[in-house]
Formats: structure tokens, sequence, C-alpha cells
């Protein structure tokens, strides 16, 4: 991107689940930077901590969740370090979250009118009664809902119709950061492309950048700029889209990839030999490395560093020097 300062700096975030058997870490030390008008896609398979990236970053994380470390930039702004009724007003304005399962966040037994003049008159209590319902009106239409809408109730809307509902709500105060889990699950086909093609159109007008969570790999490669593939709490790549699919760097992301149907090898399905691993007893170095086909000694013992290579791609992975260059590489091509 052109711009020269992120909107977006998540620094070192850690994310621990006590339990009875013991403590699970959910997120190990993840960091990103997303810059304005930037759409992010966080991809890995269920379990490996992107929707707890997402609560930790909205200061969400309930018991026995604990966020035990790191900093969440939007603009200046540690958002880790607001008392608690800024962070209430940040969320929504500077920063929101599109939840998953729209049918689930919504109260039953409130007009989305109501529900939507709650969530603006928590941050601005003295506008008046007239602005707040134009404001209602604007968003609702720009996620091309009528009007009448507002009078409904979340039961008489459809399955898509709730998504846009939770969509406007996420976009009333003009926030700069909006964070998508999952927008389009339990959505048929048709609704999923309306659903994102909303999304897309209302993070334009904003100018926001915006961070979409899931496992639709097909949906990632239209619709956002860059991929981030998580595993075990970590971020093993961070690549453009078009590169993560015609080169994934990573041997996990390479096996994400090759894991999906392509018209030259219909009906053959190639999944990632064994397990993810328990979060409560990790294994020590990469987490990957016991299902990773290019596994060496080091990668046993000692987990890597996510590196920055000359091409604006990050890596964690001991197939690559610390300037990012693959073992295998031609020199020529690492100065670029």
């Amino acid at each position: 991107m052109s711009q020269a300062k992120p909107v977006l700096r998540v620094v070192d975030l850690q994310v621990s689940y006590y339990t009875e058997a013991g403590r699970a870490l959910a997120l190990d030390r993840a960091s990103l930077e997303l810059y304005p008008g930037e759409k992010l896609g966080m991809v890995g398979e269920s379990g490996c901590g992107k929707s707890t990236m997402a609560l930790a970053m909205m200061r969400m994380i309930k018991p026995p969740g604990r966020i035990e470390g790191g900093q969440v930039f939007i603009d200046d702004v540690d958002l880790m370090t607001l008392p608690e009724p800024k962070m209430r007003k940040a969320r929504l304005s500077l920063i929101s979250y599109i939840p998953q399962g729209a049918m689930n966040s919504l109260n039953p037994v409130l007009r989305i009118e109501a529900q939507m003049r709650d969530a603006i008159k928590e941050h601005l209590p003295t506008m008046r009664d007239a602005e707040v319902q134009a404001r209602i009106y604007e968003a609702l239409e720009s996620v091309e809902l009528r009007r009448e809408v507002a009078r409904m109730y979340p039961h008489e809307l459809s399955g898509g119709m709730k998504q846009r509902v939770c969509i406007a709500i996420g976009i009333l105060l003009g926030p700069k950061v909006i964070i998508a889990d999952e927008p389009t699950s339990a959505l048929d086909v048709v609704t999923q492309r309306q659903v994102m093609e909303t999304l897309d159109r209302v993070q334009k007008q904003l100018g926001a950048a915006m961070i979409l969570i899931g496992h639709d790999m097909g949906l990632m490669a239209q619709f956002v700029d860059k991929v981030a593939v998580m595993y075990a709490g970590k971020f093993t790549e961070i690549s453009p889209v078009r590169d993560i699919f015609t080169n994934p760097l990573h041997p996990y992301a390479r096996a994400l990839i090759e894991s999906l149907p392509t018209l030259n090898n219909k009906g053959v399905f190639k999944g990632i030999p064994g397990l993810a691993p328990s979060l409560i007893n990790r294994p020590p170095g990469c987490t990957f490395h016991p299902r990773c086909p290019e596994a060496m000694e080091i990668c046993k013992s000692v987990p890597p560093a996510l590196i920055h290579r000359w091409d604006g791609r990050q890596v964690a992975c001991y197939l690559y020097d610390h300037d990012g260059r693959r073992a295998d590489e031609p020199a020529a091509v690492s100065a670029r």
C-alpha cells in the first residue's frame, strides 16, 4: 500500500485460557499491520486463534480467557491501555466487530431500530432524535435494506438480511478498522456473494481497513488484498493474496492451498496429515513440525520468528534465512 503509516498495528498480542486441564496458549505474541483501505484475510484451521485475536483486539475476551500482553494501536491510540469507559467508546467508533452468526448476535425481543439507536446513543448521547433516525436509515440503505427493516424484529428477517443489519450496526459510527468474523457462515452461496459485495462496498466508502476471518479461500481470493495464515496461535505467513495462491512460502500455507479442489483434480481430496496441536500441551519449537514434510532438527526445539522478506512478504520458517531467502533460491532473486 502507498500510505506511509498503518492505521492498525498489533504488537505481540498474547491470550491464554485457564482451564482445569491447564493453561491453553490461544494467541502467542501475534503481530500485524494494516493500512487504510486495505483488506486482510485471516485463515487457518478451526481453533487456531483467529476469533480469539479479533476478540482480543476489541478487549472482549471473557474468563477463563485473559489478555496477557501486547499492544493494539489504531493510529496512535493503544486500545490495551484505555480505561474501560473509553474502550467502550472506541468500539464502533474506532474499531468494530461483525460477529459470526448474525442470528445469535441480535436481541430477539428488540426491533432493529432500537438496537441501532442504543449503539448510537452510547457514543453520542447528545445527538438529536431526528439525527439518530437519519443515521439509522442511512446505515440500513448503505447495506441495501429498506427503511421499513428498522421497525422489524430479527425473526422477521432472512439470514442474509440479519447479516446486513450487523454490518449496518458495525459501520454506524464510521470506524477505521472493521473486523468481520466469518460473515457468510450458514448462508447460501448467492447470499454469501451479496453479503461480501455489501461489505466490500461499505468498507471502500468509509476508507476503513478490514480484517476478514474465514475458511473459504475462494472468498479470500476474490475480496482481500493480503492473507495472514495462522496456526496454533501464531502467524506462519502474511502475503499478498495472489502470491499466496501462486507461490505459498510456508509448508502449512502450501498444504492449505494444495487441499483446495481444482478443475484439474476433480474428485480428489488432499488433506493435511496429522492433527492440530493441543494448545495446552504444545509441541516445542515450531508447532507445525510434527505435520511438516520439510521439518529439520532445529524446528523441533526453537520456534521460528516471523521474518520480513525483501518482497514485502512475511514467513516464520527455517527454510528461509534471516533475509527471507530460501536456501535453494538463487542469490540474485533476493536482491530485487
